[in-house]
């Protein structure tokens, strides 16, 4: 009988862990870190593994992370593992996927052959990606799967605001706020946005009537807040009864979270991509069927089609 695949992770991502390798039937197997006096990392993992090996990894906050990786990748190789899957519920620099500015490093171009050199597959959920439209593009591994986190969002937000009104706050989430309303048949619409700066953002309300209706602000990731914090104020104005947002990802850089507080938002949702305390929406069940696709050999490239696959209707 063949060996339980082994889960390998970070003890700050025990709790996830530990939710994934008992979902997928993994044996969970923690990496000893040890740091030393100069910053320099030195790694210990099981002495020998199985031929398939998951590394979890959630990459916010990446720069130590992908080190580690590097680290980890190699090292299960030498120890055993003929087939190695990073599972990256959160993927890094996959923003930058062209040079904007001469002399501009192509950070999704690199970072995505760097671990690609390092697995065989990957599986990550909702990646910013814009000029691409599948994954191996950025990450060319034999097996990429994409997973969505909006049908799960849009589930959870059947259950605390029924016949809610989803919103993007802005182009590029129309695509996740489509996704879950389809799940339950909300309203939805999307605003525009004009972009001055990091933290500058102007927002255009679509034409749709949200005077007293209960708002949700969906997209794949907060990160300085400002935007989602522009909408919840005009929808507030607009009338809207309430305004809160759900997101795949919470980044939530800096002060993002009181920010968003701060414009009249009542509750915060995120997924448990990255670890967070708005977390209420757990994708662990969700990986457990891409890894199980991923091992029977019926994994398919990633896809903005696929992600539905993923997530059967409740």
């Amino acid at each position: 009988m063949n060996a339980a695949p082994c889960l390998l992770y970070f003890d700050d991502e025990t709790a996830a862990a530990l939710r994934l390798a008992d979902a997928a039937g993994m044996e969970p197997a923690a990496i000893d870190r040890h740091r030393f006096p100069d910053s320099e990392l030195k790694l210990r993992l099981p002495s020998a593994l199985p031929g398939r090996v998951v590394l979890l990894r959630s990459l916010a906050q990446p720069n130590e992370k992908l080190v580690e990786l590097l680290l980890a990748a190699r090292t299960a190789r030498a120890l055993g593992a003929r087939h190695l899957t990073l599972v990256a519920p959160y993927l890094a620099y996959m923003r930058q996927d062209i040079a904007f500015l001469p002399g501009e490093a192509v950070s999704q171009r690199i970072i995505g052959q760097f671990l690609a050199s390092l697995f065989d597959a990957i599986i990550t959920v909702d990646p910013h990606l814009h000029r691409i439209a599948a994954l191996e593009e950025a990450v060319p591994v034999r097996q990429a799967i994409v997973l969505s986190g909006a049908p799960l969002l849009g589930d959870w937000i059947a259950q605390r605001r029924p016949h809610a009104f989803l919103m993007g706050p802005d182009g590029e989430s129309a695509q996740w706020v489509a996704q879950a309303a389809a799940r339950h048949g909300l309203d939805h619409a999307v605003c525009q946005k004009v972009r001055n700066g990091d933290k500058t953002v102007d927002i255009v309300l679509p034409t749709v009537n949200i005077q007293g209706r209960a708002v949700v602000l969906l997209d794949d990731v907060a990160s300085s807040g400002h935007t989602v914090a522009r909408a919840a104020q005009l929808l507030r104005a607009a009338g809207a009864a309430s305004v809160d947002v759900a997101v795949t990802h919470a980044l939530f850089a800096g002060d993002a979270l009181q920010v968003i507080r701060d414009a009249g938002v009542a509750e915060v949702w995120s997924t448990d991509c990255i670890a967070h305390p708005s977390n209420a929406v757990r994708v662990a069940p969700a990986i457990s069927r891409a890894l199980h696709r991923l091992w029977e050999g019926s994994a398919r490239p990633a896809s903005r089609q696929a992600a539905a696959a993923n997530h059967p209707p409740p």
